[in-house]
C-alpha cells in the first residue's frame, strides 16, 4: 500500500516537475511560447472542422445539402483562423510585429501560386463567378463545374476531341488563380441560353417561298419552348446589366452566293441541348425537303470546266526510228 502512495506521489513529482521546467522553458523564449500557443490553436480549429465535414458526410442523404454544407464548414474554419490570428497577436505589439515579419518572409515566388489560388477561391464565392453546375470556359478548357476548393476548381472537360458540346471522359484541376489571368465565360450564369445556327444551301431554281415555310415551320415547332423560356429570363439581364434588349425568335437570312441560296437559322437553345437540338432541326427540315418531290432542293459544290487545253505529246521513239 506504501509502494503504491509513493508510486503515485512520485508520478505526480514527475508531471510537476516538467510542467515547471517547461513553463521556465516557455519563460525564457517567449516568442517561442506564443508561436506555439498560436499553432496549437490553429490546428485545434482544423481539426474540429475536419471532423465535422466527415460527421455531416456520414449523416446528410442530399448530394447538394452535402456538398454545400462542407464548403460552409471549410469557409467558417478559414473565418475562424483569421479571427483567432487577429485578436491573439493584436494583444502584443512585438508579437504582432514577429507574426507580420515571419509572414512576409513566408511570401516568397514559390508561393505566389498558392496564395493566388486561395484568394482566387473566396473572389470566386463572394463575387459569384461561377459555381457548381456550371458551364465555363476558362484558360481555353471548357467544361462543366463540379467542385470548388479552397486552391483547385474541378471540371468535367468538354471537347477536345470530341465534337461539339459532350463530355471527353476527363477530369481537370485548374488553379483557382486563373480567375485573375484571363476571362471566364460562364454559359449558365444569369442566362442559361446561347444562341447557336447553322447553314442551309439550296439550290437555285427551287421554291423560296416553301423552302423558307419549312425551314420556319420547323424551327418555331422545336424551339418555341426555349423562346418562352429564355424571354423571362432576358428581362433579368436587362435590369441588372446595361445591354439592350434582343430578340429572342428565330431568325431566317437568306444570302445569295456564286454557288446556291444559303439560308442562315439564328436561334436561341438552352446551352446543354445545343447539339441535341440541332440535330432534330436539320432530321425534320431534310425530311420535309424530300417530301417537296423536287420543289425544294439542296445544293452541293460543282465544279465547270470551262475549256480543256490542246496538249502536244512528242514521241522521241518514233522521231528517232525515222532518222
Amino acid at each position: 500500500m506504501y509502494y503504491l502512495w509513493f508510486t503515485v506521489r512520485s508520478r505526480e513529482f514527475n508531471i510537476q516537475t516538467l510542467i515547471e521546467e517547461i513553463n521556465n522553458w516557455f519563460a525564457q523564449y517567449p516568442i517561442l511560447a506564443s508561436l506555439a500557443k498560436y499553432l496549437v490553436w490553429i490546428v485545434l480549429i482544423f481539426s474540429i472542422v475536419t471532423w465535422v465535414r466527415r460527421v455531416l458526410k456520414r449523416r446528410l442523404p442530399d448530394n447538394s445539402l452535402r456538398y454545400k454544407s462542407q464548403k460552409g464548414i471549410e469557409i467558417i474554419g478559414y473565418f475562424l483562423a483569421i479571427l483567432v490570428s487577429i485578436t491573439y497577436f493584436s494583444g502584443s505589439i512585438k508579437d504582432f510585429g514577429l507574426a507580420i515579419g515571419l509572414l512576409t518572409a513566408g511570401i516568397t515566388i514559390t508561393l505566389q501560386e498558392l496564395i493566388l489560388s486561395i484568394a482566387g477561391s473566396f473572389y470566386i464565392f463572394f463575387v459569384r463567378v461561377y459555381k457548381p453546375g456550371d458551364r465555363i470556359e476558362i484558360n481555353g478548357i471548357k467544361g462543366d463545374v463540379i467542385d470548388i476548393d479552397s486552391i483547385y476548381t474541378t471540371m468535367m472537360e468538354i471537347g477536345q476531341w470530341i465534337s461539339s458540346d459532350n463530355y471527353s471522359g476527363r477530369i481537370v484541376k485548374l488553379s483557382n488563380a486563373f480567375v485573375f489571368k484571363g476571362p471566364v465565360y460562364n454559359y449558365s450564369k444569369d442566362f442559361p441560353f446561347v444562341w447557336d445556327e447553322f447553314n442551309l444551301p439550296i439550290r437555285y431554281g427551287s421554291d423560296m417561298e416553301l423552302a423558307k415555310d419549312i425551314v420556319i415551320s420547323v424551327a418555331q415547332k422545336h424551339l418555341s419552348e426555349f423562346v418562352r423560356a429564355s424571354v423571362s429570363e432576358w428581362k433579368h439581364v436587362v435590369e441588372k446589366y446595361y445591354i439592350e434588349n434582343a430578340q429572342v425568335e428565330p431568325t431566317l437570312a437568306i444570302t445569295m452566293t456564286d454557288n446556291w441560296i444559303q439560308f442562315n437559322l439564328r436561334y436561341i437553345v438552352d446551352y446543354k441541348k445545343r447539339r441535341f437540338t440541332k440535330h432534330l432541326l436539320n432530321e425534320e427540315i431534310g425530311k420535309r425537303i424530300q417530301q417537296t418531290k423536287g420543289k425544294v432542293l439542296l445544293a452541293s459544290a460543282t465544279f465547270e470546266i470551262v475549256n480543256i487545253p490542246t496538249v502536244n505529246i512528242h514521241d522521241k521513239t518514233s522521231t528517232n526510228k525515222k532518222n
